[in-house]
């Protein structure tokens, strides 16, 4: 069952569950979905379709951090859009996880201690492997506080 088809069995069950406000955040979802295939031309693939959720994601992150405080119906909105969302969003890497890949990165490349002018060989090592699958900045964060 591809991501469309979950995205859109969830929203019926929201319709007719009544629950308006995860209808339209699965409705936004599914649209995202659609449009990334329309523009594909064809079928999406697994991690495509984890692309398009992880876009919306960070598209409503970024949402809620620009609202001012005091606008606190967009804040719940978008807090609840984003609890829809990451529903269907891939299991993310957490600090653990990410400090292991690095240290096989580390590993390949032949560093015993990273310092600062080895970040980009790291870098650029290290994303392929967890692209999708882990933020950026905490990547980022973990690699900073392993260097010396």
């Amino acid at each position: 069952m591809s991501r469309i088809d979950e995205v859109r069995s969830a929203m019926v069950a929201a319709m007719k569950a009544g629950e308006k406000e995860r209808k339209d955040s699965l409705s936004m979802l599914l649209s995202a979905l659609k449009n990334k295939a329309i523009d594909k031309r064809e079928d999406l693939t697994e991690e495509e379709e984890n692309e398009v959720v992880l876009k919306e994601i960070k598209q409503t992150k970024e949402t809620l951090d620009l609202t001012p405080a005091d606008r606190t119906d967009i804040i719940d909105e978008c807090t609840k859009r984003i609890a829809v969302y990451e529903e269907f969003a891939p299991h993310m890497l957490n600090e653990d996880e990410i400090r292991n890949v690095i240290t096989e990165v580390l590993t390949s490349l032949g560093i015993d201690a990273p310092s600062a002018k080895d970040k980009g060989r790291i870098m650029k090592e290290l994303m392929p492997r967890v692209k999708g699958r882990a933020d950026g900045k905490l990547v980022n964060q973990v690699l900073q506080g392993m260097m010396q």
